[in-house]
């Protein structure tokens, strides 16, 4: 350690054993190539356990560190390129890091796995040589970096220093608008069953495109901001003990989560896609009832939560019931909850068992009004722009005046 107490030499971890641990980095050529699955399996393959996969969109000086050998070593040609055909092979690209977990050696061993720098050069049965279309003569030609799919750290000093670099406090996450971007949970049974791809290929298939995916194992207090409504409404489920099923659940299991980047209104069409709660009541073609194994009445009777796969975040705004079915149902002569429920007839029979004008039975009903109503529009911009009171979160833009300004 320094006397400023900063570890040196890049020794920005402690207490981790780099000569069993390396960094996987999947370059942007693996993922615009659609490789990362095939690249991972054949390092698991191997006898090498693979961990915290993660998507990162790679800032300038992230692909400078791994570089840094190549940059300070004055003996390379066309060393005056090189900064540049980094920039535009890594700035502000997609890549995929991953954690590699195997015995002393394990450096060495990747590096045989993964195969020569030239993947003509490369050795069947290596990743490059298996897996590699580019060459070293077209890449000085054309005055890039060869594209050769993925890097491994070459050493545990060079471990450490790139564990810090896509791991550290220096990432950031370079999204702001989550009217257009959602937040995807691949749940522990997702996990657990192999499905995180299928899930998450069959949300890109509807035209979304899905990014920084990240391996994460739950620490208590994550579930508990994620479900902090089930918590809040503890009431609603008085046969089971929600924070205890909260932990059983989640408390220190492996969980996939990704953004996925859309146009306004991606949060109620990823709701739709994904289906019911319940994978027993999903319709064919959502993903809980595609991939479903599970069902509401089983997981009340073993007093625990639905397996039910996969969550998306619900988007931000307010949603006025009441306003909403003044526009769906005109003219009706009342719109008292007991009123839109003769009106509507809505599925009451998975409703608490406390009975109307509780608050439990009350906010089930109301959920359920929502659901039917929301059958009336087409789009979710259409249905925020009866539901949505001007001037609250989620509400449309009103048109402003012409001015002579």
């Amino acid at each position: 350690m320094s006397t400023n107490g900063k570890p040196m030499s890049g020794a920005v971890v402690e207490g981790v054993d780099f000569e069993r641990w390396a960094v996987v980095l999947c370059k942007p050529d693996a993922v615009a190539r659609g490789l990362v699955n095939r690249i991972l399996g054949m390092i698991s393959d191997a006898g090498i356990t693979v961990s915290d996969r993660m998507d990162v969109v790679a800032q300038p000086w992230q692909p400078h560190v791994v570089y840094r050998d190549m940059l300070a070593d004055t003996g390379r040609r066309n060393l005056c390129d090189l900064p540049a055909y980094i920039d535009a092979a890594y700035a502000n690209q997609t890549v995929t890091v991953a954690l590699a977990h195997g015995g002393l050696g394990i450096h060495a061993k990747l590096r045989q796995l993964i195969g020569h720098t030239d993947p003509t050069r490369a050795v069947a049965g290596t990743i490059r040589g298996d897996l590699g279309d580019d060459s070293l003569a077209v890449a000085n030609t054309e005055k890039r970096l060869i594209r050769n799919l993925v890097h491994t750290s070459d050493d545990p000093p060079s471990a450490r220093r790139e564990y810090g670099t896509w791991w550290g406090p220096g990432r950031r996450l370079l999204e702001s608008d989550f009217d257009t971007c959602s937040v995807i949970l691949c749940k522990p049974d997702a996990v657990e069953r192999g499905l995180v791809d299928a899930v998450l290929e069959r949300i890109a298939a509807a035209g979304v495109s899905v990014r920084l995916r990240a391996d994460v194992t739950v620490q208590p207090w994550q579930a508990h901001v994620h479900y902090w409504d089930l918590l809040v409404d503890a009431d609603y489920f008085p046969d089971r003990d929600i924070p205890a099923c909260l932990d059983d659940a989640y408390a220190g299991k492996k969980v996939t989560v990704a953004l996925a980047y859309g146009e306004p209104g991606i949060h109620a069409r990823l709701r739709q896609l994904i289906g019911h709660f319940d994978p027993t009541r999903a319709t064919a073609g959502t993903i809980r009832r595609d991939y479903g194994n599970d069902s509401l009445e089983a997981a009340l009777a073993e007093k625990r939560l639905v397996h039910n796969l996969v969550h998306t975040s619900e988007p931000a705004g307010v949603i006025d019931t009441l306003r909403l079915a003044r526009a769906t149902y005109k003219d009706l002569p009342s719109y008292a909850l007991d009123a839109l429920i003769e009106h509507v007839a809505p599925d009451l029979s998975q409703a608490p068992r406390v009975g109307r004008h509780r608050a439990t039975y009350d906010a089930y009903a109301t959920a359920q009004l929502l659901l039917a109503m929301a059958d009336h529009y087409e789009t979710w911009d259409q249905l925020v722009a009866a539901a949505v009171p001007p001037g609250l979160p989620g509400a449309p833009e009103p048109e402003q005046e012409p001015t002579l300004w």
